[in-house]
Order: structure tokens, then sequence, then C-alpha cells
């Protein structure tokens, strides 16, 4: 069983998308032998009549364009070796369908046609039951068979967008083909088989880097030829079984009635509506088989409207998915938001359009519909032309534009210009490349005039061929300039290239050559690639490849060539001949037919292989006449239905033998054999088989004995070189192998081809500078000649190259690229498909320059004068010159009478070298003409065109006549030289001067300009102020007494440019001071001369200057500049382009000249510096002189007072001719060396000298500074000091005396003195950054002296010294003061108990700053109620006892001796007020504090005492008024009664005395004190021991009745100090330093001057101050330093209250 394509087995039936032109579909490869599932494709039955033609198309099977085909996809029934359709039912099996969602079987009973199905009527109511079943068996399909089914894979790698066009139409086996049947499927085995060819369709997967666009239509034809598959390969058909019944069985015939017809019509009819409905119902289940790119069923339409119309195009577009349309305007898509209520699109259900309101003329343009889907894209093009009424266009649209119009849409540039100009600028010369490189090619393109709707075609052609794009090739048409670019250039790009601009009826072409050479060899000595790959006469199975022997072999013979394969769709190479072969075409054998194969070739000799050559076009292996009549009938779309087609059944027939057998190529490799098909071959296809024998012989031997050859081409190898053979072909198909054709005639074996002879007479021709034509005669009797090699070599160095790389055809050739003046002999030698031929003998040496040709005419011719019987004629020199220089101007005349010219008469007969001639002779008032023609070597060129008619008379005017012969010269981008010669005529009076006039080319008349206001004398004007770019008319006016006369011609247009290589004149003077004037030109043709010239006239008298030319180069040499030799020097080089230019001497330029000729007549050394002297580091003395440059061969002579000094050990010299610097270094100076030092220099020619006079004080003063250095050299060989002892005063008013030093070491000392006594320094110095410092604090008067520091090692010592006395003391003072004042804190206000102080607190304070304060601007005058002081760091103001007159602003000055610096504060309003207020409050506090009670001492923290003794205390208070007393036991008052006695005297002493006591008075005691200032109470603690307790210490407290005894134990003595102790260490803990607010309210600012007093009475009050002197009143055993300055005895404690 055959299997099913990959397309069927996913499609119930064909997609509508195959249907589209523009398919993209590919090749598949062969489908393998394990997919032998069944796959039968039934095409119905119907019945059939013998004697019936009529074929139903209303059966369901029929295939018609309803394509009503049952394609089963996986179904069950397909399982099975058989499987049976009957299209007489249309019943649809549904269970089939579930089984598998992609197949539809439709079940149609085979077992009874008579029962199951309705016989169909095909016009024969005679029908029997013996019609014929065909059915579709897949029995006889072979092993061998394939199936074969086309991809719908998109191509890959390259192969993109290939649209295979493939015919639908049946295959038609001979001309009486019938159409397919509709067969029946059946399993008897008496049924005969007779054959079906079946078309079917193959593929592959091609890829190819780089394929062409060319090859599309090649696959198009393989594609289309495996559509017919296999024609006559035996076995490998689908085989049909044509089902006959028993010749025994009874044929039944019946008739029908007419009600039993309609009934079966109407069935017929039903059933063909259900399968219409069931395949719509399977479409509408698999959208995706739908896709398909978009289609226009009615494409826009072109018009031509009236402007101002509106236009409206309209398009239909279908497709799957639906298609989005986007409209164009010139391939500009179309914004209708940028253009509101211009452009209105719509789109509805497929139709779409574009509405153009009130069209203008810009809307001319190409329109196009691009619909777009994900199955492809689709445009379709209309063209809208708006035509304009008569007197309406608009002269704007002759500029240039930006929008292209092709030409075609039926407006052309006839309207607007009838003849067009087309120009090319900046045009591509003749190019050289080398194979693998990217060239390009371009040219500017101006056409005039320039219509913005119309833009030119442009087209490139090689070789006379036009050019496509492909993927070698690329074009680009930027609007201006057009450009060809050459991707890869191979030596198949060689050759004339041409741009043809194509502009409506008219057309510019412009040609260049382009030369490949040969790309680098892989191997030395390999040959060059070949070139021009060709597939030639391409069959099933086989191709002849062609191609071109290439002109450089390497060096060696070229062995011959390898050929190489490649499938298109992968990389990989095969060489295809084992051997190399010498002739330039091969037979490519053993193709697989219906793939695509493109080829190369390699060239091989001794010494290896070339690279490989450019690769061919691909090519199919198809037969030529299927490939023919692809080419003629383009096929269908694939559709995916297999068309099986049917002969007359018929026995078969062996074929016929063929016909036409003939040897189309021989040679000693091959031999082709050509033939054509038999006329008798049946209906199926025929394979042949080839015979040959030994000449004379009937030997007959197949050739191909294995397989037989299915192309009528077949090539013979291995046939003995030099023997005759015949051959004879046979035909043969399924029937048999029919009888031989007719037998060749004897063909030899070996090249039929011969090499083609030597080409003869070579002939070289000048052409250009770099050109030579080279002509030869042809090779007599060449065959297949392929073209020529040309090869060119400088005469005498046997080097030859070739001139090109791809063979030309004709016998004319231009070898380009030759050097200019060389001499170059040419070798020719032909080449066709059978090799190259022996060089041509070597022409004649010919030297490369240009040729020369007759000038062209010259133009402008006038009348210059005009008398009786003669005329001057002046004329223009001809454009063209012809390559040689004018050797001179003819004349010719004739008469005019009444309107009708008469016969032309030479005016001279030896040529006139002026650009004037007088033609003598003539008659008075008698009408002439002229013309002109200009010679040169070359002969006489054309003459002018005959001039207007002139009158001969005789002018009496009295002004001059015309100027004549203009030239412009010297052109650069901003300026010209203008030159002309005077009139002929001169009028009445002599010439007085000229007028130059001036305008723009393209202005009209009116805007003429004169450039000079006054007439010049000279005959040359430098025009000035020109506008870079653009072109210019110039005219000259003679004038003398009489007026102004006729303005001479104008001169050529010219354009303002300074052109890429011009170079201007220089001045030069030489080394012998030759003042010469040069000039260089690198566009000198070899005939070109350089012509001098003073104010443009030619230098005649050569006595004041030399001329030399050699090469480009020209001198004019001065003899001996003078006055006399002032002027314009102007240089012009003939045979060029105007080159020129001048120089101007004048009489500044001159003296600058000869001041620069002295020089070099009498050169000096040019010197940078002159001979100087300067001190080295240690002490030695170094002479120097700088010269511009000196040359290696410079000397220098070293003179001290006239006499030579040489290098020794006392002087050492130094020339460097590098940087020209001398140097003489004296080691060191002494007394004998005062006097005069010289250095000499000489540099060859040049030479100068230098002085330098050391004498006197110089001397002197250059001895004692070198000492110096060198003592200080030796100095600083230890450590020393870099910067000597100084001061400096730190931010904190501190004296640092510092100084740096250098070269010190770990073990160096440094050592302080002050007035020769050493200061003791409390740490070693580190030498951190190398400074020393020596900070003096506090700095005053007695540290005024002389300090020293002394720094020493085992290296050496070295000292400093600053003298701090008298004036350095008293700067130092001063600027200590300076630091001191201006660390000055702002003022600020502090109220006490006494009023109010304004202080300010400095750094330091020193009494050499002089302080004073001013209050509102005067002096304060003090007084004890008003003064100042100094306390600490404290400056202060105190006011005692303020009042409103102390108000205002207060000054604080301090003078440091120098500056005066001043703190200001405002002592007023709130700032008064509240220092008033904070004072009242102060000293009411002091009062307070001062009168309030207060216990002075005299009572202990704790009394010890033994039961029964007497207890007595006593304690002195103090308080104004006096304080009352309260003992306290306990917190409660203490009653006084016998036991415990209380005593209060005078206010001042108060006692306690217990007599008797016993341990119930233990217990803790008090003392209250109170008045109306304060209260304070003291505590203290008294423990009664029993009789028998330890007696402690006795301790005794004085009062005022005398001793008494109180014992305390050194235990208890010890807790109470440690207690103390604990309690002080808390408060110093506590202790925070106060912050001070601006006005700073306490009751006392304590003076830390004042020294504390302290004796044993004293006693700290509570706020922890100390008492002083005068409250000193008890005294205490222990005394301890409270944190705060206040003293605190210890074992006392006490408490106080403030009100």
């Amino acid at each position: 069983m055959m299997a099913l394509p990959f397309y069927q087995k996913h499609h119930q039936h064909y997609d509508r998308a195959y249907r589209h032109k523009e398919l993209q579909s590919t090749l598949s490869q062969y489908q393998k032998e394990e997919k032998r599932k069944s796959a039968v494709y039934s095409h119905g039955s119907t019945a059939y009549t013998r004697g019936s033609a009529a074929y139903r198309h209303g059966s369901a099977a029929a295939y018609g364009h309803e394509s009503a085909a049952a394609y089963s996809h996986g179904s069950a029934a397909y399982g099975h070796e058989s499987a049976a359709y009957s299209h007489g039912s249309a019943a649809y099996d549904h269970e089939s369908a579930a089984q598998s969602r992609r197949s539809a079987a439709y079940s149609l009973g085979s077992e009874s046609l008579s029962k199951m199905s309705s016989a169909y009527d095909h016009e024969s109511a005679a029908h029997s039951r013996r019609s014929a079943a065909y059915s579709l068996g897949s029995e006889s399909l072979s092993k061998r068979s394939a199936a074969y089914s086309l991809g719908s894979e998109a191509y890959s790698h390259g192969l993109k967008d290939s649209n295979i066009m493939i015919e639908d139409r049946s295959y038609k086996l001979s001309p009486k083909a019938k159409r397919a049947k509709q067969s029946l499927f059946s399993e008897e085995k008496e049924n005969k088989a007779i054959d079906y060819v079946v078309p079917v369709f193959t593929g592959r997967q091609v890829y190819v880097s780089g394929i062409t666009d060319t090859e599309e239509e090649r696959i198009k034809e393989s594609a289309a030829y495996i559509a017919r598959r296999n024609l006559f390969a035996t076995g490998e058909g689908i085989s049909a079984t044509r089902v006959a019944t028993s010749s025994s069985t009874e044929e039944q015939h019946e008739k029908k009635s007419r009600k039993v017809a309609i009934r079966e019509s109407a069935e017929r009819l039903a059933l063909k509506k259900t399968l219409e409905e069931t395949e719509e119902f399977h479409r509408k289940l698999n959208e995706d088989k739908l896709l398909h790119a978009p289609e226009f069923v009615i494409k826009p339409r072109s018009h031509t409207v009236w402007e101002k119309q509106n236009v409206k195009l309209h398009c239909t577009v279908t497709g799957w998915p639906e298609p989005r349309l986007t409209w164009y305007k010139n391939n500009v898509p179309i914004n209708v938001h940028t253009h509101p209520g211009k452009y209105f699109i719509e789109s509805r259900y497929g139709m779409h359009s574009l509405e153009i309101n009130k069209c203008d003329f810009e809307d001319t343009a190409q329109y196009r519909a691009s619909a777009m889907n994900v199955k492809g894209e689709l445009s379709a093009y209309a063209s809208l032309v708006v035509k304009r009424y008569k007197g309406e266009f608009d002269a704007s649209y002759f500029h240039a534009g930006t929008v292209t119009m092709p030409l075609s849409f039926g407006v052309t540039p006839h309207g607007y210009a009838s003849k067009f100009e087309i120009h090319f600028v900046d045009k591509f010369e003749v190019t050289f490349g080398r194979e693998g490189e990217t060239m390009s090619l371009g040219c500017t393109v101006i056409i005039h005039p320039d219509i913005k709707r119309f833009h030119p075609e442009i087209q490139w052609y090689r070789n006379g061929v036009l050019i496509t794009p492909s993927k070698w090739v690329q074009m680009h048409w930027s609007g201006e300039r057009a450009t060809l670019t050459l991707a890869h250039a191979n030596k198949e790009d060689e050759g004339l290239y041409t741009l043809r601009v194509v502009m409506g009826d008219y057309y510019e072409q412009y040609s260049g050559y382009v030369f490949v050479r040969d790309a680098d060899a892989e191997m030395p000595g390999a040959p060059a690639s070949p070139l021009d790959v060709e597939c030639l006469d391409a069959n099933k199975d086989y191709v002849i490849i062609s191609w071109k022997q290439p002109a450089v072999d390497g060096g060696s013979p070229i062995l011959g060539y390898f050929i190489d394969k490649c499938e298109v769709g992968t990389t990989h190479w095969t060489q295809c001949n084992e051997t190399p072969v010498k002739f330039a075409r091969f037979p490519v054998t053993g193709l697989i037919e219906g793939r695509s194969y493109i080829f190369r070739v390699r060239a091989v000799n001794k010494a290896g292989i070339s690279i490989p050559s450019r690769v061919s076009e691909p090519v199919a292996a198809l037969d030529p006449a299927d490939r023919a009549r692809l080419r003629s009938h383009p096929s269908a779309p694939w559709t995916g239905q297999i068309i099986v087609t049917e002969e007359e059944p018929a026995e078969g027939v062996v074929p016929g033998p063929p016909s036409d057998l003939h040897v189309i190529e021989a040679t000693k490799n091959y031999v082709v054999l050509s033939w054509k098909p038999p006329g008798e071959r049946g209906h199926e296809g025929v394979m042949y088989f080839v015979e040959k024998c030994t000449a004379g012989t009937e030997n007959w031997q197949r050739v191909n004995t294995e397989i037989p050859v299915k192309s009528p081409r077949f090539a013979v190898f291995d046939l003995a070189e030099g023997k005759s053979y015949r051959f004879r072909v046979r035909c043969c198909n399924s029937a048999g192998i029919g009888e031989p054709s007719e037998a060749t005639e004897a063909t030899v074996v070996g090249d039929k081809l011969d090499i083609p002879k030597v080409p003869g007479r070579i002939i070289p021709t000048r052409n250009t500078d770099t050109s030579v034509v080279v002509t030869w005669t042809e090779s007599k009797g060449a065959k297949e000649l392929v073209g020529y090699y040309v090869e060119a070599s400088i005469a005498g160095s046997g080097h030859w190259e070739p001139s090109n790389n791809n063979p030309v055809k004709g016998t004319r050739f231009i070898c380009h690229g030759l050097l200019t003046g060389e001499n170059y002999i040419f070798r020719v030698r032909a080449v066709n498909a059978a090799g190259l031929s022996e060089y041509s003998q070597e022409s004649e040496a010919i030297e490369v320059k240009a040729a020369i040709a007759a000038p062209s005419p010259p133009y402008d011719i006038t009348v210059l004068e005009s008398v009786r019987d003669s005329m001057v004629l002046g004329w223009k020199q001809p454009k063209i010159i012809g390559g040689a220089e004018i050797t001179g101007y003819y004349v010719n005349y004739r008469e005019v009478i009444d309107g009708v010219p008469g016969k032309w008469n030479e005016a001279n007969i030896k040529p006139v070298s002026e650009r004037a001639y007088r033609i003598h002779n003539l008659k008075e008032n008698m009408v002439y003409q002229f013309q002109v023609a200009a010679a040169n070597l070359a002969g006489v060129g054309t003459p002018s065109p005959p001039t207007r008619s002139f009158k001969c008379e005789e002018w009496t005017i009295a002004v001059p006549g015309p100027p004549h012969d203009l030239l412009c010269t010297e052109v650069r981008k901003d300026s010209l030289v203008l030159l002309w010669k005077p009139p002929v005529y001169i009028g009445r009076n002599p010439v007085t001067g000229y007028y130059v006039d001036v305008k723009e080319t393209e202005a009209t008349d009116e805007h003429w300009r004169s450039v000079n206001e006054k007439p010049i004398a000279n005959k040359f004007l430098k025009v000035s102020g020109l506008k870079e770019g653009v072109s210019y008319l110039f005219r000259v006016r003679a004038t003398n007494q009489a007026g102004v006369g006729k303005p001479s011609d104008t001169t050529d247009p010219v354009i303002a440019e300074t052109r890429p290589g011009t170079k201007e004149m220089e001045v030069d003077v030489d080394d012998n001071g030759v003042i010469s004037l040069n000039f260089e030109c690198d566009q000198m043709s070899p005939d070109s001369k350089f012509v001098w010239s003073k104010n443009y006239e030619p230098i005649e008298d050569e006595s004041r200057l030399a001329f030399d030319a050699k090469g480009g180069k020209s001198k004019a040499a001065f003899k001996d500049l003078g006055e006399d030799d002032l002027g314009i020097y102007s240089c012009a080089v003939t045979d060029t382009d105007g080159v020129s230019s001048s120089y101007t001497v004048d009489e500044e330029e001159m003296k600058r000249l000869l001041a620069l000729s002295h020089e070099h007549k009498f050169p000096t050394v040019p010197l940078k510096s002159e001979l100087a002297a300067e001190l080295l580091e240690k002490g030695q003395v170094r002479f120097w002189l700088q010269a511009e440059k000196l040359s290696g061969n410079a000397k220098v002579n070293f003179v001290f007072n006239d006499k030579e000094i040489v290098n020794g050990e006392k002087y050492k010299m130094k020339v460097d001719h590098n940087t020209g610097l001398i140097e003489m270094i004296m080691d060191k100076i002494e007394d004998n060396d005062e006097g005069t030092y010289t250095f000499q220099l000489q540099d060859g020619k040049a030479t100068n000298q230098s002085s330098l006079v050391l004498i006197g004080d110089v001397f002197k003063k250059l001895q004692n500074e070198a000492d110096f250095q060198r003592q200080e050299w030796f100095r600083k060989q230890g450590p020393h000091f870099v910067e000597y002892l100084g001061w400096e005063v730190t931010a904190d008013c501190n004296v640092l005396l510092k100084c740096k030093v250098a070269n010190i070491k770990k073990e160096t000392h440094i050592v302080w003195y002050k007035d020769g006594r050493e200061i003791m320094v409390d740490e070693e110095h580190d030498f951190k950054d190398g400074v020393c410092t020596l900070l003096i604090s506090e700095f005053s008067k007695k540290d005024a002296g002389n300090y020293e520091v002394i720094l020493k090692d085992d290296r050496g010592k070295d000292k400093s010294k600053l003298k701090l006395v008298e004036a350095a003391f008293a700067d130092l003072m001063n600027e200590v003061c300076r630091k001191i004042a201006v660390s000055a804190t702002e003022l600020k206000i502090q109220s006490t108990a006494e009023g109010i102080r304004l202080f300010s607190f400095v750094n330091y304070y020193l009494e050499d700053l002089m302080v004073s304060w001013l209050h509102n601007d005067a002096k304060i005058k003090y007084t004890d109620r008003v003064k100042t002081g100094v306390t600490g760091e404290q400056i202060w103001l105190q006011i005692n006892e303020p009042t409103p007159q102390d108000k205002g602003k207060y000054i604080m000055e301090l003078f440091d001796g120098k500056t005066t610096h001043t703190r200001k504060l405002d002592l007023s309003g709130q700032a008064f007020d509240e220092a008033c207020i904070e004072f009242q409050r102060l000293k009411q506090a002091a009062v307070a504090e001062r009168n309030r009670a207060r216990i002075l001492g005299g009572l202990p923290d704790v009394v010890t005492i033994q039961e029964g003794k007497a207890l007595n205390l006593t304690c002195n208070v103090w308080g104004d008024p006096v304080p009352e007393v309260t003992w306290l036991k306990n917190e409660k008052p203490l009653t006084a009664d016998a036991h415990c006695i209380l005593k209060y005297e005078s206010g001042k002493s108060a006692s306690f005395t217990m007599t008797g006591v016993n341990t119930i008075d233990s217990g803790r005691y008090g003392i209250l004190v109170k008045n109306k200032y304060g209260t304070e109470t003291s505590d203290f603690t008294v423990i009664v021991t029993p009789a028998t307790a330890q007696i402690g210490m006795v301790m005794h407290d004085a009062d005022v009745q005398g001793p008494n005894l109180n014992t305390m134990t050194i235990a208890k003595r010890k807790k109470a100090t440690a207690t103390s102790n604990y309690h002080n260490e808390g408060e110093k803990e506590d202790f925070v330093k106060p912050h001070a607010e601006e006005i700073i309210a306490t009751e006392e600012t304590p003076d830390p001057n004042e020294i504390l007093i302290v004796e044993e009475g004293d006693d700290r009050d509570g706020s922890g101050q100390a008492v002083k002197e005068t409250d000193v009143k008890s005294t205490v055993p222990e005394i301890i330093l409270h944190p705060t300055g206040s003293l605190i005895r210890q074992g006392e404690k006490s408490e106080e209250t403030n009100t």
C-alpha cells in the first residue's frame, strides 16, 4: 500500500489556500518505506455505459469544480488492505468520523450495486449490471514504489517566497486520452489489472546560500514537473483494476419509467447537497485549513480628473483571516490625521475605498492598496492624474521634488519641455577592483528642466546587457545620485558599465570600464579561478557544465579542471570528476530527478588548486520537454487532489525505435548522444538503453545495463581515445524492449573542437595618458570562440600582466591602468572550450601618452573693426584642442546677396596664430558671412558654423570698439583674474581705460554691474568678492575721450570655486641666496608647458630671470632682484583646465626677500639664547648657550681670554646636536678665572659666536655666590636646616618657634638654647614632616632673648639662631597682642549684687595689650563707682549702683601696638532694664544671705559617753536680728529641766548640758536657729554606754566655760570619717559646671585671686561656699576641700534654708 502524503493526513478536504497563485510551497523528500499503510483514493463509481460519453457532474464521486472529494485521514477503514467506497449511497458513516477528527469516511457499501446503491442513468435505459466497476487497488504497489508528497513548509535558510506553480490539470498520455473514469474497488481474483499512471507530487527541502531571483522560475519548473512523476518507471505506478463480470453471467436489461428517472435524479441532487453540507461543516470545524493569503477580487482603477474634482478608488479583497488594507501614495502610507478633510478611507465587508477631496496637481501620483494577513501580502496599483486648465500652470513645479512618479502613468514630461538636458557630474572613471572586494560606481545626474513630479528612469548595463538587482548587484537612486554596488566582486563582473538616464523619450548615458583582478591564490603558483560557470542542456539525470578558462595560470600550464556540485538546500560540495578535464565543458551525471543543483569549477596546475569559481545559477534536473511546457503554460497551484487518468482499455504496445540519433559533442573523455522519442510508444512513458560497438564490427554492447535512461540525452564515458565507435538506442516500457534505432556514423574518440589559432597583427595606438587601444586580427577558423585575453608588459621588463580577466569579444580593447610615459608591448591569445591559443607575437613598443585629435570649431566669432575694404574678426579658442597645442587658424568668408550665400573663399593660406585677423580685399557695402577652423598637429578641425551676416562699411563712431579675447584665469572660490586684448578699432581718440562688468549667469541683463568705478589702464584685473559656487559672466568695455564703447562678447560661464588639487605659486630662497618663484602642477599632460608672464604679458627679456622646468614643477629664478623686477608674476600651464597662479613682488616684499637672500648667502648659526653663566649645586659654574638647530657635523671651540680651552679636570664640555644645547662646566671658580669666555660655532658654511665677560664686581659677585653655594652643598651633606628658625603665634596666643630640617636620621639630635642656656624639652622630637618646634605659652617680656637650635649627628651639625630682643621682640609682642585682641569675645552683660558688669574673654592677657573703654564715643573716667579690671582672661567694666545716665553704647578698645580692635555693646532699653532688675534681686539676696541665722560650729556628729557621766555641748550662732534657738531630740523640741539644762547667752552662744546621763538619753539631738532671713539646723548623735563598756579616746570640745571631756571610740571615729568621704565623693560626681547665660545673676562673683583662709572654727554654708576670715569663730579637727572650692570640716554636717 502507498502511504498518504502528510498534507492529506491533516486535511479532510483540500485546502482552498492552495488555489492562491502566491502560494509558498516547497518540495519534500521521498516518503520512506515504513509508511506502508493503506491509502486508497476513491474517485467514485457511476454506472458506466460503453455507448454513452456523458459524464454526470451530479455524481458525488465526480471531480468537478465543486471538488466534492472524500479524503480519509486516519479512519479505521484505512487499516485494511482494501476499503470499499460506494458512491451510490448518501449514507455518511459518523462512527468512522468519530474515530478520527481529521477523517471523514463515507461508508458506501460494495456488496451489491443493485441493492445498496441507486443506479445512475447516463441517458441509457438499457444499462446493465455488467457495468464495469473500477476500483483503485493497492496490491500492485511494489516495495519500490514511494509515496511522494507536496510539502507545505517554507523554504529555509535563504530560499524564501518562492512561488511554486503546480499544474492541476490532468496529465494526458496521448491525444485520445479520455476523462478520468470513476472506479470501484473490487477484490475478485479473476479481475485483470491494467496499469494507470498517477501523477504524484514529490518534494524536498531546498537550501542554498545566495540563490538569485531567477532560480524561482527553475523551481517552479521542477515542482510542475514532479506533478508528472515517474511516467516511465516500471512498477512504480499505481495500478487500477478493471473489474469484469464472468462471460457466463447473463446480461440483464431493464427499462425505467419517467417517474423512476425523475426520482433518481432528485435523489442525486439530494446526495450532492448532503455532501456539500458535510464538506462545509468540516470546513467550519477546521478554520485553520481555510487560511489563505489576500487576493484582490476587484483591483483599484486608474483615474484622470481635473483639478478641484473628487475621486474615489475602490477595491475588493478576500483572504482568511480578513486582510488589513493600507493605502499608499508613492510608497508613503496615507495618514488621514495629518491631512484632515483631504482623505477618507472606508472598509466594509471586504470592500475598501479611498476618497480624495478637491484634487490638486500634487495628488498626481501612484496609489497602492496593500492587503496583508498572516499568510502574506499583496498589492494592487492605480495611478491618478490631475489635469490643470491651460494658463494655470504653477511654475513652482519645475523645481526639484521628492515624490517619484513613473513616466508610464499617462503623464509625460513633453508638456513641460520639448527637450531635456541630462548632464553627468562627479562621474565614475575606469575602476579597478579585486575579487571579493566591494565596489561601488556612482554618478550625480543633473536634469534640466527639473520637473517636480517626473523623475528619471535609471538603468545600468554591463557590456550592453541590462543589469537586474540580485545578490551580487545592488542599485540605488537617491534622487540626485545613481549608484551601483558590487557586493562581492568577481571576474564575471568585469566589463563596460553604462549608466543610462531615461527621461520620457530622451536619454543620455555614460560608460566606464570596470576591471576585476584575481584574488590572491591560497597556494603560491596556483592558477586563478575559472569564471562564467553555466549549466547547459539540463535533463532528468544529467547536465552539461561549461565555463571560461582564467587568464592567469600561476606560472605553469593548467592541467585541467575539477567540477563540484551541491544540492540546493545543503552546503555539502561533491567533486564530480576524479581526474582533471581540460575541455571547458563537462557532463555531470547521476543527478536525482526533480532536484536542483548548483555547480562550481576549480583549476589545477602542478603548484596546486585555485580557489573555486562563483557558483552557477541553480538548475533543476527535469525533462526539457516538461520544462518547455512549464514555461509556455504556467501551471495552477497544487490543490491537494490527485488526478487519476485512464487510457482506452487496450493491451500494452512495445515502443518503436528512436529517431534522429546523432553525436552532439565528442571529446577524448566522453561522447554525448541525442535522439528523439519514438512515434509509436503506446500510452505510457518509455525509457532507453544505449548500445555501442567498435566501428567495422557488429559486436553491440549495452552501455547502461542496469538502469535505463529516462532522458533523450546520454553521455558515454570510458571510451578508448583514438578508436572509432558507433552507437544506437533502444526504447522500452512495460510491454517490452523495442527495436534499435539506426546506428550513428563512426565517431572517432577525441576532441572535435580544436584550440583556436593565434591572433595576428597586434597594433597598439594611443588613447589617453594611462590607456592604449590594442587591435588585432581574429583567429582564423576558430570555432565556438569565447573571446580574447590581452596582456601588457613594460618593454624590457619581461613581466606580463593581464589587461582583462574576462575574455573580450571583438578585436579591439582599451588597456587601462598603464603608467604615463612608459613604453609598453602587448600580446593576445584566443580562448574557446578546448583551451587557450598560443600567445600572439608581441606588438611594437608604444609610449603611453594621450592621443591627439583635430580641435573643435572656434566660437563666438565677431567683427572687431570694419573699413571700406577690410574687416577684422575675433573669436574664442576651441573648447577641445585635441590634446595638442593649436598651431593656427584658417578663416573663410563668402558673400551674401539677397540672403543667398555664395561660395566660400579662403581668407588666409598660412595659419594665423592670433585669435584676430583682418580680411582684405572685401567689397564696400557688401554683406559677408565668415567661418573659422582651428588646426593642430592632428590636422585642421571642423570649421565653425557660418556667422550672421556683416556689412563691410566704414566705422565712423567716436568711441572705441569692443575688446576681445577675454580669458579668465586663476579661478578661486572668491576671486579670479580677467585678461583681455584691446579693441582693434580705437575710435577717434586713443583708449584711456577699461571697465569690467560682471553678473551672475542666471541673472538678466539688467543685473550687469561694473567691478571698477574708475577706468583702469591695465588689460587685466583681479575680481574679488565672488560667492563660492556661483556661476558668473564677464565683459569689458573700452573708453576714450569720446566715451565708453561697445562691450565685448561675454566670457563663458565661470564658477567661482577652488578646484581640488589647486596649488599656489611660492617664493623660495635657496642656500646660495637665489630668489625664485616656484609653481607645481599635478594635472599636466605630456604636451603641457609652463608659460610665465609679468603683469600678464609674455616675458621676452630673459636677462633678469632664469627658467627651469622639470616634471610637474617650474622655477623662475631672479638673477639680480631689483626695482626693475617689481610686478605681478603669473604662470599658466597649457593643455590643462586653466591651471594657473600668480605672485606679486612689491617693494616691501623685495626688501624682505633681499634680506633673506643675504642671510642665506652669509649664513649664521641661529641662536635661541646667548652665552650665559649660572651656578650649580656644588658651586660649579655652568656656561651655556643654545642654537636653533645643529647638524651632526657642527663644531664648537671654547675660548678664554683668546686662548682655547679643552676638556679636562677643570672644564667639562658637552654639545647636544639634537637640541642645539652647548655647555661648559667649570669645577671651581678661582681668582685667575677672571676674564672673557667665548663659544665659537661652525656648522657647514654657517658660523656664529657668543661671549661673556666676567671681570670686576661681576666676577667677585659670581665668585662669592659660588663659594657660598659650595659651602651650602657641604652643609647639606649632613642634617641641615631647609628653613631657618622663625616664630609663629598660634591661635591660642602662644608663641611657636619652628624650623624645617632635612637629611635627618634616627640618631640625629636637636638641642634648644636660650641666651646660651640649654632649654630642657620633655619629649624628643620625631621630626615629623621635617619640622622642629618649641612652644612658649603665655609669652611675656621675661621670654625675650636669643634662641638657638642645633642639629647634630655623626655626619655633622648645623645651627640656626633667632634673636627676640628689642625690635624683633617688639614685633613679636605686637603679633601676640594682635592675636589676643582678635580672640576677644563679644561684650556681654552680667548683673552682680554691687551693680552691672560688662566683660569679654580673651585667650590670654598681657599687660602690653592696652585696654580702654568708651561710653557713647567718649572715654570713660574711672571712679569708685565705675572701674575696670582684668580677672584671669576676663576683661571687665564694673558699674556699681547703675543709674539711667549709664545707658548707651559701650566700646572696648584693644590696642596691640599697631592696630586698634573694638568690641561694642548697646546697654540701653530692655537690656538695661533687665540688668537693673537682676541687680536689685541679687542685692537683696546678698543682704539676706549676710544676715540670716546660722550655726557657726562647735557640735560634733557623734558623742559617745559612759552612763552616769555629764555631757556639755556648746555652739556659736549668729544672725541679724538675733535668731531664736530651739533644741531638738529625735526631731521633737527639747524642754529644759534639771536633767537637761539649755542656755542661750548674748544671742551668740548656745549650750546643752546633761547631768548623769543614762541609756535613755541616747538619741539624735539637734539645734535649730531661726530669724526672718532664714533657718539652719545642726544634728548630732548621743550614745550612752553602760559603765562596763570599753573606754574610748577622750575628745575635748572647747566652749566658753572651758574644756569638757567627751569620749569616742576609734572605730566610731573612722566610721564617721568614711561616711564623710563617701558623701564628698558623691557630691563630686554630681557636680556640673553651670552654664552662663548672657545676663548672669549670681549672689557674688568670686575673685579667683582671692585667698581663702581657713582656721579651726571654719564651717561651710549651705551653698558650699567658703566662709571668709571674718566669719571664722570655731575650731574643727580636720578640713577637706570641696570640689567647688568650699571647705568642709570632717564630721560636720549642716543644712541651710534660704528665704
